[in-house]
């Protein structure tokens, strides 16, 4: 199964959705559109919903830990929402739940960034 990526701009949020696997093949393209979605759009904030992600491996955890990074320069904030079970294991198990805040869904997570849904 592949990954379809969906992004959505509100105010100065950038809201990713993933579905399907997010593993090595697919990495680099999704970095190259987040990318290019975070400077086209003037982005300090991001929210990532994993609500359809069935499978994650390291490099797919490489790509939003980049993305984060990328974000806490800009001076914003990266919020996970919708996480399913097997994805939700391996953010505990990194530890990326140290760095990012985890809500519930997509509407808690712009309420906490302080955009309107």
């Amino acid at each position: 199964m592949s990954l379809t990526a969906s992004f959505d701009v509100k105010q100065n949020v950038l809201i990713v959705r993933l579905s399907g696997e997010l593993d090595h093949h697919e990495s680099e393209t999704l970095r190259s559109e987040w990318k290019k979605m975070m400077h086209k759009n003037n982005i300090t904030h991001v929210i990532l919903n994993l609500e359809d992600v069935s499978f994650m491996d390291s490099s797919g955890l490489g790509v939003v830990l980049g993305r984060y990074k990328e974000v806490l320069q800009l001076g914003g904030e990266m919020v996970v929402c919708s996480i399913s079970a097997p994805v939700y294991r391996l953010f505990d198990m990194s530890g990326m739940f140290k760095i990012v805040r985890l809500e519930e869904n997509e509407e808690h997570a712009l309420s906490a960034l302080g955009v309107a849904s």
